[in-house]
């Protein structure tokens, strides 16, 4: 990664407090759209889309032009080097080295902006990758909520729909977990949050699921096990009947649409798919819910209720332009977040040795595999567990060896977690390990 740029990879990207302050800048922006033109005159973004956008690709160009700067525009990648065998790598490096001064990105891949960022000689902003997260569609909805409802801490937020390839949702549950929002999740069924976002909930913000009593949410969770993500307090345990903990008043309804375009043969139809009209919003619990969409919609979402004022999903995507002006304003140095940047605190470890871990077949370290150096975040040391630096799924491997000394642990051992992470590599099998010259691992003598 080129030092001293700042990218938006990841919402993790900015603290709390430069997301407040991006709320602030965009909502100057907002009331005065026409009025921001002498912020960016001579600089350029460039629009990368590898995968089909309408409001992420315009409400960028729209908030550069907006700025004062200008757009190129790749909005159809099939037609672009890409289909004679160029790499991402090489691409950013060419866009960024000599045609533009910013590159938004979005990519089939997850991890795609994570690889981009490596190479790129500018800023990268992740305009979606893959099922993993899309940052600034997370920022547009939290926005969204700061204005609604004035804060996020201790909201109540239901999410519906699909939440397994949603990477709308699974950027917004982190942001909405640091801020310390209530989330209830009441899944298409089969669609719940994939089990790697579930754990890094409990592991690096302490949210533990529970069952959640959403009887009160009427016919929306009638075929749902609903799950509540909050930190159990004190104040809360009242709230608890026989069926979980109960659902009393939501302050927003994020409603989302089904990714067919990831789903594999082994996903469920879709035929009976939720839906959210009149009837659902009748339930006692939503009368004052404001109602959400990142849009497109298919039949999710009935237009009967585009009128209710609860309905803010037009609203939202309108939005989009302003706090992409933020965003661009501060990648660019052009408006100041007033602190330093946010250190991210997971830190990501090469895989010098070995086959890539990552089983993930939409893995960018999968897809593009000539410039990708495998890497992986430690979560646990004992036992080893381990995350893909790119996609964040996690590493199944059994065994870890070191380095160093060449010998081979099972990961749950004591020694393996004496191993410094920058020391460690990650194996399927024994056999794999012994193939490498790494030596087998000592266990006990059974006892007699």
């Amino acid at each position: 990664m080129q030092s001293g740029i700042r990218h938006l990879v990841s919402i993790d990207d900015l603290s709390l407090t430069e997301i407040q302050a991006l709320f602030e800048h965009a909502q100057a922006f907002a009331a005065d759209l026409r009025g921001c033109s002498h912020l960016c005159p001579g600089l350029i973004s460039a629009s990368l889309f590898y995968e089909p956008s309408t409001r992420t690709r315009l409400s960028f160009e729209s908030a550069m032009l907006r700025l004062g700067g200008g757009v190129i525009s790749a909005a159809e990648m099939k037609t672009s080097s890409a289909s004679k065998g160029e790499s991402l790598a090489d691409t950013v490096r060419v866009v960024g080295g000599s045609y533009a001064d910013v590159i938004v990105l979005r990519h089939a891949s997850e991890g795609a902006a994570r690889l981009a960022a490596q190479f790129s000689p500018v800023p990268v902003i992740n305009a979606g990758d893959g099922s993993h997260e899309h940052p600034t569609q997370t920022l547009c909805d939290l926005y969204n909520l700061w204005l609604e409802r004035g804060r996020i801490d201790g909201i109540n937020i239901v999410l519906a729909g699909d939440l397994r390839y949603s990477r709308t949702i699974h950027s917004f549950v982190y942001a909405l977990a640091r801020f310390g929002a209530n989330i209830v999740c009441v899944p298409q069924p089969g669609f719940e949050l994939p089990a790697y976002v579930m754990q890094r909930l409990r592991e690096e913000f302490g949210v533990e699921p529970v069952r959640a009593d959403a009887s009160r949410l009427g016919d929306l969770a009638q075929a749902s096990d609903a799950v509540y993500l909050t930190p159990q307090k004190p104040h809360q345990l009242s709230l608890f009947t026989d069926g979980g903990l109960a659902v009393e008043r939501v302050d927003a309804l994020y409603m989302t649409r089904p990714q067919t375009e990831r789903y594999t043969e082994g996903d469920s139809s879709m035929l009976a798919f939720q839906h959210l009209g009149k009837e659902q919003l009748a339930a006692e619990s939503l009368r004052d819910a404001v109602v959400m969409h990142p849009l497109p919609r298919r039949d999710e979402i009935s237009p009967e209720i585009d009128e209710d004022p609860r309905s803010i999903y037009f609203k939202q995507a309108a939005r989009g332009v302003p706090i992409r002006m933020a965003i661009l304003g501060a990648l660019l140095e052009r408006i100041d977040l007033g602190t330093a940047p946010h250190e991210v605190a997971s830190r990501l470890y090469p895989i010098s040795r070995g086959e890539n871990p990552c089983a993930n077949p939409t893995c960018v370290s999968r897809t593009e595999s000539r410039h990708v150096k495998p890497m992986f975040r430690l979560a646990s040391r004992f036992p080893v567990r381990a995350y893909c630096g790119y996609c964040s799924q996690e590493i199944v491997a059994p065994f870890v060896g070191c380095t160093t000394t060449e010998h081979l642990h099972e990961r749950d051992s004591q020694a393996a977690r004496k191993i410094r992470p920058d020391h460690l590599v990650f194996f399927k099998s024994e056999a794999q390990a012994l193939a490498l010259g790494f030596s087998a691992p000592v266990r006990p003598s059974p006892v007699p």
